[in-house]
């Protein structure tokens, strides 16, 4: 898995390429902490480009989600291609976190 990072002024939008499993998931959690640790809690996670999203991806989501609204920030998705949206929805994920159909939409969220 690779993980892109594109920064704007007030958010940052991360984009996981590949497989988000039990195997790639430290990873991207790894990337996302590091954002939030240094200050950026307004996120937008760019998911049109994942193969394959298992609960250990849901759970870095979750944990992301939490870390950022604890510090005055958010979590955001955008883009999720149809496997990626369809695990959110049936673990009730886009009941909590905005889902928007373009990266463009979820930058302009916040």
């Amino acid at each position: 898995m690779e993980v892109k990072i594109t920064e704007y002024k007030r958010v940052a939008v991360v984009q996981p390429v590949g497989r988000v499993d039990s195997n790639t998931s430290a990873e991207f959690e790894a990337e996302l902490r590091r954002l939030v640790e240094s200050g950026r809690t307004n996120l937008v996670l760019d998911l049109s480009k994942i193969d394959f999203l298992s609960s250990a991806g849901l759970r870095v989501i979750v944990s992301t989600m939490k870390s950022t609204r604890k510090n005055g920030g958010n979590v955001c998705v955008a883009a999720a291609n149809a496997r990626a949206a369809e695990v959110m929805k049936l673990a009730g994920l886009d009941s909590v976190i905005d889902m928007h159909p373009s990266r463009e939409a979820a930058v302009a969220s916040f």
